[in-house]
């Protein structure tokens, strides 16, 4: 049996300042979609191919970061810039399994207010949650989270400042999950990470 390629996708955390720690934004999703039905999860979705900019060559990792901006109005009403992304982990759904995702992780810090907006239909709720409180309603059965979104706020929530975590994003490695995914190449598909600054 052939194994099922997956299919590229991009997802990303939109992160801002709370009272004492930083809150991220979870979306609630339908329990009728096929994929994460019922799960809380961060604005994301497939790559289209009017994701990829005519100047870039084909590259994923642009289209990724298109997506990722394309996705973030269409789930939650919010807008975003490529710019503005930090690329932080990428997770390739283990084969054998009936849908299989390739997909760019990427952290979003908000400065200014936003509005939130849901379809209502594919989306039901929004929250904004520190990483905290989300993995101990996790424990306590009250959240459905998918394992990448879970690992995902494990990371963030050594952080409880917005500067700190741009800060600890920028010196912090991206994460390849499995370590040896043959569908993550960055450089051959357009990423390359800028050197810390001393």
């Amino acid at each position: 049996m052939t194994e099922q390629q997956p299919v590229p996708a991009a997802t990303v955390v939109l992160a801002r300042q709370g009272d004492a720690d930083i809150e991220v934004l979870l979306l609630l999703r339908s329990t009728h979609l096929v994929f994460n039905g019922g799960s809380w999860v961060f604005p994301g979705g497939r790559i289209d191919p009017e994701d990829y900019p005519e100047d870039s060559k084909g590259l994923e990792y642009h289209a990724a970061c298109q997506a990722a901006v394309r996705e973030t109005w269409e789930e939650a009403g919010v807008k975003i810039l490529p710019g503005e992304l930090i690329h932080t982990a990428h997770w390739t759904t283990p084969p054998n399994l009936p849908r299989r995702f390739s997909t760019w992780f990427f952290v979003c810090p908000m400065t200014v207010p936003v509005e939130v907006k849901v379809d209502r239909s594919e989306i039901l709720e929004h929250r904004w949650i520190t990483p905290e409180q989300a993995l101990r309603e996790y424990a306590e059965q009250k959240l459905r989270l998918p394992h990448p979104t879970r690992e995902t706020l494990t990371d963030l929530s050594r952080f409880r400042a917005l500067d700190q975590l741009i800060i600890g994003l920028a010196q912090c490695e991206v994460r390849v999950f499995p370590a040896s995914s043959p569908y993550y190449r960055p450089e051959e598909m357009g990423f390359f990470r800028a050197a810390p600054v001393i």
